[in-house]
C-alpha cells in the first residue's frame, strides 16, 4: 500500500483523460464555457469602467458622462448575473452526466474483468472507488472546471487592462504573482501526495470494514473483537495521519495567498499614489488598477483554496482509470454453440475449418484433461500433470485436503483461468478455442458460498435462465426439493429476498442455488461442496432430485462429506495438486490407500 501511495502520479494524463469524457456532451461543455467566458469578460470590463466613472466626478464634473458610464456598468452587471447562472448550470449538468458515464463505464468494465482480478482486490476497495472516488470527482467537476476557466479568462483579461493602464505597475504585479505561483507549486505538490495517501488509506479501511462486517459471526465465536478493534484503530490512525497532513498543506494555501495578496495591494497603492502625485496616472486609473490587482490575485487564491478537492478528485480519478485500464477477460475462441439448423432443438459446436467451411459437432459433455499444469502465480504450480476423462451421465468426484486443487480443476473447465501446459478437451475440442459465452452457457455451478440477489424467490431461480416460465421455475424448485419450503414462505415464489437472502436459512439458500442451476438445463453440472451447508435430513431430501438433475449430464462434485461421493462413477483423490488415487468407491476401498484411510477415520480431510 505504501508503495502505491508514493508512486508518482501523471496529473497531465489523468486530466486529459478526464476531459475526454466531455465529448459526449459537447453542447453543454462549449455552451457552459461560452457563458462563463462571457461573464468573466464582462466582470473585467466592469472594473475598467471604474476609471471613467470616477474621473467624470473629478475636476470638470460632467453629469451626462457619469450617468452614461453608470448605466453601462449596470447593464454589464445584469449580463454577468445571467451568463454566470447559465454557465454554472451547464457545468453542473455536464458534471452529473460525465460522472454518470464514468459509472456506467466502470460497471460495464468490471463485468468484463477476469475472476482473478476480484481474487486480488477486496470488495471494500472496489466499493470505495465506486462511491468515495466518484463522489469526490463529481464535486470537483461541478466546482473546479468552471473556476479554472473563470480564473484563466480573468487573469488574461486583467493583464491586458493593466498593461493599458500602467505597464510599470504591471511589472510589479507580475513579480509578486511569480512568488505566489511558486508558493502554490510547493504547497500543492505536498498536498497532492498526501491526498493520494489519504484516498488509498480510506480504500484500505473501507475494505477492512467490509471484511469485518461480513465475518461478524466468526469474530464473535473466536473472541476476535479486541484484535479487530485494535487493527481497525491502526488503519483509522493511518487515515487520520494522512488526512491531517493533506488538510494541513491544503489549508496552508489560503492564508499564504491571502497575505501575499494584501502585500501586493499595499505596494500598488503606494506606487500608484506616487504616480498620481506626479501626474502619471489619474485617480480613476489607480482605482481601476487597484481593483484589477485584487481581481488578478483572487483567481489564484480561489483555485488554491480548492486544491484540497482538486487533488483528492485527481487521486480518485487516477484510481478510477486504473480500474478501467485493467485488462478485460480475453476471449479468442472461434468455436460457438448453435442450434440445429433443422429445428430439432439440438445444440452443436460450430467449428471453423479452412476456406470458410464449418464442422458441426454435437454437444454431448465429454471432458478430457491431458497432462494439465496450472498455477495462479508464475513458478508456483497448483495442479501438476492432471489427466482425467468424464463422459455424459457420469459423476466425477474430487476429494482431498484443502488447497489440494479440487476447486481449481472446475475453475479451469469454466475458463476462469487459463492452463499453462497440456490441454482440456470439451467434446474433443480444445476449450481455448471455444467462445467463453458459449462454453459457460452449457454449464451450471453450485458454490459452497451461495449468493442470492435482492428480488423475489422466482427471480433468483430464474437467474439461471431469464426466459424461463413460471411453470419451469416451479419444476426446477421441485427438482431441487425447494418447492416445499417456498410454498410456506409469506408470499411463496413472490417472497422478496433481502441482500444475499439473509431472511432464509443457509440450507434454504443452498436449495435455491441448486434450483437456479437446474433451470439452466446444463450439459455440465459442477457442485463445489454444494451440500456442505445442508443438514443430513435436507441432504437426503435433495439426493433424489439431484440424481434426476444429473441424468445424462457430466457432473463434477467437490465434497468434504465422503458419503456424498460413494455413488460416483469415478473418485479422484488429490494431494498437492496431483491425482494420487482414482477409481470408484469399491476399488479405492479395496486398495486401502488414502481414500480408505479417510473413510475409516484414520485420516481426516483438512
Amino acid at each position: 500500500m505504501k508503495g502505491k501511495q508514493l508512486r508518482p502520479k501523471d496529473t497531465k494524463r489523468t486530466l486529459i483523460r478526464l476531459f475526454s469524457y466531455f465529448k459526449y456532451n459537447r453542447a453543454l461543455f462549449f455552451g457552459g464555457i461560452f457563458f462563463i467566458i462571457l461573464a468573466s469578460i464582462m466582470e473585467v470590463g466592469i472594473n475598467g469602467m471604474l476609471s471613467p466613472v470616477i474621473d467624470s466626478l473629478i475636476g470638470d464634473y460632467d453629469k451626462s458622462f457619469f450617468i452614461k458610464y453608470l448605466l453601462i456598468m449596470i447593464g454589464m452587471m445584469v449580463v454577468v448575473a445571467i451568463t454566470q447562472y447559465i454557465g454554472n448550470l451547464s457545468m453542473a449538468k455536464l458534471a452529473q452526466r460525465t460522472v454518470h458515464r464514468i459509472r456506467e463505464d466502470m460497471f460495464s468494465h468490471m463485468e468484463k474483468l477476469p475472476v482473478s482480478y476480484f481474487d486480488k482486490h477486496s470488495h471494500g476497495e472496489l466499493m470505495s472507488t465506486f462511491t468515495n472516488d466518484v463522489d469526490m470527482l463529481n464535486q470537483s467537476l461541478e466546482q473546479s472546471v468552471s473556476q479554472i476557466i473563470v480564473s484563466l479568462v480573468t487573469v488574461v483579461g486583467t493583464f491586458v487592462m493593466m498593461l493599458i493602464l500602467s505597464p510599470l505597475l504591471t511589472v510589479v504585479v507580475i513579480l509578486m504573482l511569480g512568488i505566489m505561483l511558486l508558493s502554490v507549486k510547493y504547497v500543492g505538490k505536498k498536498s497532492a501526495r498526501n491526498f493520494r495517501r489519504q484516498q488509498f488509506a480510506l480504500a484500505d479501511m473501507n475494505g477492512y470494514i467490509e471484511e469485518m462486517m461480513s465475518g461478524q459471526k466468526v469474530i464473535k465465536v473466536f473472541n476476535y473483537e479486541e484484535r479487530a478493534i485494535e487493527k481497525f484503530n491502526m488503519k483509522n490512525e493511518e487515515l487520520r495521519i494522512a488526512a491531517t497532513q493533506a488538510s494541513t498543506y491544503g489549508t496552508m494555501l489560503m492564508p499564504v495567498m491571502g497575505n501575499l495578496s494584501f502585500v501586493l495591494y499595499a505596494l500598488i497603492s503606494m506606487l500608484g499614489a506616487y504616480m498620481v502625485m506626479i501626474n502619471r496616472l489619474s485617480v480613476g486609473n489607480i482605482a481601476s488598477f487597484l481593483q484589477y490587482t485584487r481581481t488578478i490575485s483572487r483567481p489564484i487564491t480561489q483555485v488554491s483554496n480548492q486544491l484540497n478537492t482538486l487533488f483528492a478528485a485527481l487521486a480518485g480519478a487516477e484510481r478510477i482509470f486504473n480500474v478501467l485500464d485493467e485488462e478485460i477477460e480475453k476471449d479468442e475462441g472461434d468455436v460457438v454453440l448453435v442450434e440445429d439448423s433443422e429445428g430439432e432443438n439440438k445444440l452443436y459446436w460450430k467449428v471453423p475449418k479452412e476456406k470458410g467451411e464449418y464442422e458441426e459437432i454435437p454437444l454431448k459433455g465429454y471432458i478430457t484433461f491431458k497432462d494439465v499444469d496450472f498455477g495462479y502465480e508464475p513458478g508456483k504450480k497448483v495442479l501438476k500433470n492432471i489427466n482425467l476423462y468424464a463422459k455424459p451421465g457420469q459423476k466425477i468426484a474430487f476429494v482431498g485436503s484443502t488447497g489440494a486443487g479440487k476447486t481449481t480443476i472446475t475453475n479451469l473447465i469454466n475458463r476462469f483461468y487459463e492452463i499453462e501446459k497440456g490441454v482440456i478437451l470439451y467434446d474433443g475440442i480444445d476449450i481455448r478455442r471455444i467462445n467463453k459465452h458459449s462454453l459457460r452457457s452449457t454449464m451450471s455451478i453450485v458454490l459452497q458460498d451461495v449468493h442470492l440477489f435482492e428480488g423475489t424467490v422466482a427471480d433468483n431461480i430464474r437467474y439461471g435462465r431469464l426466459d424461463a416460465t413460471d411453470e419451469e421455475v416451479v419444476e426446477a424448485a421441485k427438482l431441487a426439493n425447494a418447492h416445499y419450503f417456498i410454498k410456506h414462505l409469506p408470499q411463496g415464489y413472490d417472497t422478496m429476498l433481502t441482500v444475499d437472502g439473509q431472511n432464509l436459512s443457509q440450507g434454504e439458500r443452498q436449495l435455491l442455488s441448486i434450483a437456479r442451476a437446474a433451470i439452466a438445463d446444463p450439459t455440465i453440472l459442477i457442485l463445489d461442496e454444494a451440500t456442505s451447508s445442508i443438514d443430513t435430513r435436507t441432504e437426503k431430501l435433495i439426493s433424489e432430485g439431484m440424481d434426476k438433475l444429473m441424468e445424462g449430464r457430466t457432473t463434477f462434485v467437490i465434497a468434504h462429506r465422503l458419503s456424498t461421493v460413494r455413488d460416483s462413477n469415478a473418485i479422484m483423490v488429490l494431494e498437492n495438486g496431483e491425482i494420487i488415487e482414482r477409481g470408484d468407491h469399491e476399488e479405492l476401498m479395496a486398495r486401502k490407500g488414502r481414500y480408505y484411510a479417510l473413510n475409516m477415520g484414520t485420516l481426516e480431510l483438512e
